[in-house]
């Protein structure tokens, strides 16, 4: 059940047709779906706003520019903030593209986009359903997951840390007020997290901050903004740690939110309607049924 109202479950439109189907979530929330499993793979893209996936592989924010596979069975947490829209795709799990045994990015082009929303909204022959399902799943690429992943510590007090971290990345405690706060030594507490997450407690910061700062880009605020509520003093350090970790500018995040991915890929996309330039989408309410995404 979600921890917030009742959202609509997360799970496949039932009866599922064939062995590609989605469903578009419209902008509510916020809404919060605890950690579950289906039997069939979920792609979850086209995000409108604040999206995010927990599983043991880690912490992921899913931008407009990117989607995010589940594979079938894996455990999963989805929460988004309030405002915020997307679609989910479900794959049957004897589908098997190369990539299905563990979380991935993968990048969903204008065509990959328009033929799943094509697909979502108008009823098809069963031979035409079957080959474009096909073709969706052949369009499906894996792509580098730095922009989204965040590694997260298993060590119950360093979690306790990255958590609060996530909840506020504005809080300034440095490493001393943290070992302090979990009766650790710095010295030991420097080396756990190096050794959990593969970073320094800085460098892990730093990437935590940028992950949250995509995802209120794509709320629609002004990266002063956005620097100031993850932590930065002037919109110049946050921009040229934006960069350094992913590779493009704030700016560039925002516009490509804001117009959604395919639009920044030279393409349409899906509007907050539901809508995208090939037809009219189907959606789903989130007061349907409460339980998992």
């Amino acid at each position: 059940m979600s921890m917030i109202g009742q959202p609509a479950a997360l799970d496949p439109p039932a009866p599922r047709v064939r062995s590609v189907s989605s469903r578009h979530f419209p902008p509510s929330g916020p809404d919060r779906w605890d950690s579950h499993s289906h039997d069939v793979h979920e792609l979850l893209w086209g995000a409108e706003g604040v999206l995010t996936v927990e599983t043991a592989d880690g912490y992921f924010m899913v931008p407009a520019v990117l989607g995010l596979w589940i594979p079938a069975g894996v455990a999963h947490a989805v929460q988004c903030a309030g405002g915020t829209g997307f679609w989910c795709t479900y794959v049957d799990a004897d589908v098997r593209p190369e990539f299905t045994g563990r979380t991935t990015a993968v990048t969903v082009t204008p065509l990959l986009r328009e033929l799943l929303v094509h697909m979502a909204a108008e009823p098809m022959r069963a031979e035409v359903r079957d080959a474009s399902a096909a073709l969706a799943v052949a369009l499906l690429e894996a792509v580098d997951m730095s922009p989204m992943v965040l590694p997260m510590p298993t060590d119950a007090r360093l979690a306790s840390i990255a958590r609060a971290l996530l909840d506020d990345p504005g809080d300034r405690r440095s490493l001393d007020d943290w070992g302090t706060e979990v009766s650790v030594s710095v010295r030991n507490l420097s080396r756990l997290f190096h050794r959990e997450t593969g970073m320094t407690f800085a460098q892990w910061r730093v990437h935590a901050r940028v992950r949250l700062a995509v995802g209120l880009l794509a709320s629609g605020l002004s990266v002063g903004t956005v620097s100031r509520r993850v932590g930065y003093s002037t919109p110049s350090a946050f921009v040229q740690s934006f960069r350094r970790v992913l590779g493009h500018t704030p700016g560039w995040y925002g516009a490509a939110a804001a117009h959604g991915a395919a639009r920044a890929l030279d393409g349409g996309a899906p509007g907050a309607d539901g809508r995208a330039s090939g037809g009219p989408a189907t959606s789903a309410g989130r007061s349907a049924t409460p339980s998992g995404l």
